[in-house]
């Protein structure tokens, strides 16, 4: 069965109904095999239909978030990514300078989520979540003295 129609069953056995848009906007994620933006799925339904507005995308990806079946990551500088939980756990490192996205195995975060269980008593669940800082070349220029890396 393709991943989309997964979705569409899961929410339908949650009591949600399926609209053409909701169907479209499901469609359009799972199919991606990448992040999107709200706009960017807005953008790639309105190729098929104009019966459909932004507030429509942002609710149903809520939606999807609220569900489950999909994960929201703020990626700065009003970037909001979205992606299937298909797309499994991930960590994006956001250099605040550049605005350059890597894209970080989960694992390496592991003694971490340790260390905050075994201090605050708190299991974390991540799925989908930016780190803040310098990449490498921002970093290198800011240690040569080339101007600040840092915007603020």
């Amino acid at each position: 069965m393709p991943h989309c129609e997964t979705f569409l069953q899961a929410l339908r056995r949650r009591g949600y109904r399926i609209t053409p848009q909701r169907e479209m906007i499901v469609r359009a994620i799972a199919h991606s095999g990448r992040h999107m933006t709200a706009e960017e799925v807005l953008e790639e339904i309105r190729e098929q239909t104009r019966s459909i507005n932004l507030a429509t995308v942002y609710r149903t990806l809520d939606l999807l978030v609220e569900e489950g079946l999909a994960s929201r990551a703020d990626l700065g500088g009003g970037r909001v990514v979205y992606a299937t939980a298909r797309h499994g756990p991930h960590v994006h490192l956001v250099c605040r300078h550049c605005g350059r996205v890597i894209d970080a195995d989960i694992a390496s975060f592991d003694p971490l989520f340790k260390e905050i269980e075994a201090r605050y008593g708190f299991t974390c669940h991540p799925q989908h979540f930016a780190l803040y800082g310098l990449c490498e070349d921002c970093r290198a220029r800011e240690e040569r003295g080339e101007g600040s890396a840092d915007p603020d």
